[in-house]
């Protein structure tokens, strides 16, 4: 069985206060019915999972029905960081599930092809994350605004989601990793001495932060 965790449980800070973009509408839904919707629509996904702030658990539910998302197992809140959500998540799967993807909400250009080439990459490998080469010179500043050292590109990859694992491996590293503080799964993967792949996307993947991420995701969904 392989369940969706599609986390939007985050703060919205730099969309300014008050603000959650998850329901911020984007053309004409709102920007967590992308996501969940792209999910639904793929035949190698069997449930979602729904890790939302707890102040927005009826918003959601709402928003659930009104798209008719069918694959729904169960929405949960989530917590202060965005591992915490996940934690959250993987608390609520079902126990039969054997294998995660994990989704941040705030992407909502993703599409169903998308997830089943993810999907298909984990079931070969135990750990697998989208991702794109890094076209731009990339600098290191270590303080201020000096440039220390300049980064050899063809080794760098900016990383995305979905992210997909084997249950047992991601819970495994989470257990592990304590309190420490994690930017992604992959990286809580990587600290438990696991092996992450990369599956390379080629199309616009955009995580709306801003407002004017929004904008760009509205001109791609139309």
């Amino acid at each position: 069985m392989v369940t969706a965790i599609v986390v939007a449980a985050g703060k919205s800070e730099r969309m300014g206060a008050g603000t959650d973009k998850a329901f911020l509408s984007l053309v004409n839904k709102p920007v967590i019915a992308w996501s969940l919707l792209a999910f639904e629509r793929c035949p190698d996904v069997d449930a979602i999972v729904l890790v939302v702030r707890k102040d927005q658990l009826v918003a959601c539910k709402a928003v659930v029905q009104m798209f008719g998302i069918s694959k729904i197992h169960a929405i949960v809140a989530g917590g202060a960081r965005r591992q915490d959500s996940v934690l959250s998540g993987l608390k609520a799967c079902d126990i039969d599930t054997r294998h995660v993807v994990i989704h941040d909400g705030a992407r909502p250009c993703i599409s169903p092809e998308e997830i089943s080439e993810i999907v298909k990459a984990v079931k070969r490998s135990g750990a697998v994350t989208f991702g794109r080469k890094i076209t731009d010179t990339v600098k290191r500043v270590d303080r201020g605004s000096v440039v220390v050292a300049t980064e050899d590109r063809d080794k760098l990859w900016a990383v995305q989601t979905p992210q997909a694992f084997q249950i047992k491996i991601l819970r495994e590293a989470y257990k592990a990793l304590g309190k420490a503080d994690v930017t992604d799964d992959c990286l809580a993967v990587e600290l438990n001495g696991g092996q992450v792949k990369i599956v390379e996307n080629r199309r616009p993947n955009i995580k709306i932060t801003t407002v004017e991420d929004l904008q760009i995701a509205g001109a791609l969904l139309k």
